[in-house]
């Protein structure tokens, strides 16, 4: 791991979803970019010391030098948005698999250079856009991708958040300290942080792209540097419209992210705060309300399902699919079989491209009285 050494938030989650199929082991670590705090979060973690780095060069340099069953396999970087390119290029470029946190870079010029990096490497590489990983998610992808819905017509998503209602960047709150500051975060604050969770978990369910979007985006609270509320029209491929909303100034929320998708024949809800459900919703009979864990969902909601039916499974489970999946594709390499295609569901470079596309159209939209900026890569 490089990064989610003491005080970091995502370190640790991406330990416990790494940890939960007992697919992975935690051999090393460069865990801060200060090499005293690497040291001590690396010794809470009951790593030898000499596994545990000063920077994430020397790891990279030392365990390359390791012989082949022993040097690390997988390397999860979890640090802020500023510090994402330049490891996962150099970990790639070393024959090491790669599994980064996201917003994928600091910038789409550099999400175009990691693209070819990866595409050079022959390695593997997934990006951790949690949310598609849950399994009624993956059975909304699954149904519409079916056709019983017939065609899409409109799609509404949204991230609402309250933590940041106050300017608590200015107290000793390190995650809102590098989140709001545009020389660690980049160019977008609220629609780089969620909005571009929104923005994939639409493309995944929908099945469509966007081809042009019309941006508003503010900044509430005083002495913020960057977007901390927005909302997006979005025109998708196929005819199809979509509304995206992301804010964390809707004080009291919490993090229910909502996706609702309307067909010719019905439309389907999701929301994370009844993860387990679906509701599949039709044009001339009753609703239905499908479960997690049940027979009759599809075989991509079943493999991302641990537990059986009316047994919640959330946050973490969904961070664990994505691990999952990518340990068992990692695995298929090394054994030269072909991976199933549920294990190959989970999100890569494409949707890191597009993901940083999307902040930089929305941004520049942001800023401008034309109507629409079309989304190009």
């Amino acid at each position: 791991m490089i990064g989610g050494g003491q005080g970091a938030f995502i370190g640790n989650v991406h330990r416990i979803a790494a940890r939960i199929d007992g697919l992975y082991e935690l051999v090393c670590g460069a865990f801060s970019s200060n090499a005293e705090r690497s040291k001590a979060s690396g010794l809470v973690l009951g790593l030898p010391a000499n596994r545990v780095y000063s920077s994430y060069t020397e790891l990279i340099e030392k365990e390359k030098q390791l012989p082949e069953d022993e040097r690390v396999q997988v390397i999860s970087i979890v640090t802020p948005n500023h510090v994402h390119f330049a490891p996962t290029k150099l970990a790639l470029a070393n024959g090491f698999h790669v599994v980064l946190d996201k917003p994928m870079t600091f910038s789409l010029q550099e999400a175009k250079e990691l693209k070819k990096v990866v595409e050079a490497s022959g390695k593997l590489f997934c990006l951790t856009h949690t949310y598609t990983g849950y399994p009624m998610v993956k059975e909304a992808k699954q149904f519409i991708a079916s056709g019983k819905l017939g065609k899409v017509r409109k799609v509404y998503v949204e991230y609402p958040q309250g933590w940041l209602s106050t300017f608590i960047e200015g107290t000793d709150n390190k995650q809102a300290s590098w989140r709001t500051d545009p020389t660690q975060s980049g160019i977008a604050g609220a629609m780089g942080d969620i909005g571009t969770h929104a923005f994939n978990l639409m493309e995944y369910v929908s099945g469509l792209q966007v081809t042009k979007l019309c941006a508003d985006i503010n900044i509430v609270v005083d002495g913020r540097k960057l977007d901390d509320d927005g909302a997006v029209l979005l025109k998708l491929s196929g005819h199809a419209s979509a509304v995206l909303m992301a804010t964390q100034i809707a004080a009291g929320e919490e993090n229910n992210v909502k996706i609702r998708v309307y067909a010719e024949n019905g439309g389907l809800e999701w929301q994370q705060s009844d993860a387990n459900t679906l509701q599949v919703k039709w044009l001339d009979k009753p609703t239905e309300i499908w479960r997690a864990g049940s027979g009759y969902v599809s075989s991509f909601a079943q493999h991302n399902t641990r537990t059986p039916a009316g047994h919640p499974e959330g946050y973490l489970e969904a961070f664990a699919n994505l691990y999952k999946n990518f340990a068992l594709c990692v695995q298929a390499g090394i054994d030269n079989k072909q991976p199933e295609p549920e294990w190959l569901d989970y999100p890569g470079i494409e949707e890191g491209v597009r993901g940083m596309a999307f902040i930089e159209h929305v941004i520049a939209s942001g800023k401008t009285d034309n109507k629409w900026t079309d989304f190009v890569i």
